[in-house]
């Protein structure tokens, strides 16, 4: 039954600062969801951290959380890290960066269709879907919509409408309640797949951060492995935490400029 089904591949966009055991939960969960439904099997998964350019204050270099997010995933065998939007020199947009795996998904597709000779001698193409692409998120980033200046309207519509999500609700949030809030959301409600996480795991980078600036155990909450690498490069300490302090959040001054030219 499963070859019946939709492939689909989740892809994972954020700054990864570090990554987290419930960062790579998200996958899980989200898989074992679009597996419930019947009509998607989940091929692959892959983790995008943003570039430096983002902005975001506390973000180490790219190569440092390019290389945590490989050392926490090497025990998986369908998520990838690709640093393809880490090395652009300036922040991408999450359309971008889908339209961008997407291509290469549809181009792995045709190099992977051949042709074989059926019992008549006849050549016969063999045709399997190529697979769809979904952004997977937290409830947490529905709530991004609502920021003025953060999304340009056409985004949103390609994201959602043209890609889909798969959102895993966190702590209190409710997801349903930002769907129905927003018009273009609701809209498009068919291609928006939300994942109650039923056993909680409220782990934040940013409190990760917190407890390793202040010399805190962060065992179980990230993987050893991602410990010490933090530990050998001596990240995430009070003169890290003020990198891009003083910056807009790239996003944002994006937007604005991008107003002004209009």
């Amino acid at each position: 039954m499963a070859s019946r089904r939709v492939p689909l591949v989740l892809l994972a966009c954020g700054s990864f600062n570090p990554i987290t055991n419930q960062h790579m939960r998200l996958f899980e969960l989200a898989r074992d969801h679009m597996h419930s439904t019947g009509q998607y099997q989940v091929v692959g998964g892959i983790v995008s951290p943003v570039s430096d350019g983002y902005g975001k204050q506390g973000l180490v270099l790219a190569e440092h959380r390019i290389a945590m997010a490989k050392l926490a995933l090497r025990s998986s065998n369908w998520v990838t890290v690709d640093e393809w939007e880490s090395q652009q020199p300036d922040w991408t947009e999450t359309a971008v960066t889908m339209r961008y795996h997407y291509g290469r998904i549809l181009t792995e597709c045709e190099q992977s269709t051949g042709t074989h000779n059926d019992s008549s001698g006849n050549t016969v193409a063999l045709s399997s879907p190529c697979p769809q692409l979904k952004l997977l998120c937290g409830a947490d980033f529905l709530e991004t919509f609502k920021v003025p200046g953060l999304w340009q309207d056409d985004h949103v519509e390609e994201v959602v409408g043209h890609f889909g999500l798969v959102c895993v609700s966190r702590g209190g949030l409710e997801p349903e309640r930002a769907v129905h809030a927003s018009d273009t959301l609701l809209r498009h409600r068919r291609n928006i797949f939300l994942v109650r996480e039923w056993v909680r795991n409220e782990t934040s980078a940013t409190e990760v951060r917190r407890a390793l600036r202040r010399d805190l155990s962060v065992k179980y909450l990230i993987p050893d492995s991602v410990i010490e690498y933090i530990h050998q490069h001596s990240l995430y300490t009070h003169d890290s935490e003020r990198i891009n302090e003083d910056t807009a959040l790239r996003p944002l001054a994006k937007q604005a400029v991008k107003s002004l030219d209009d």
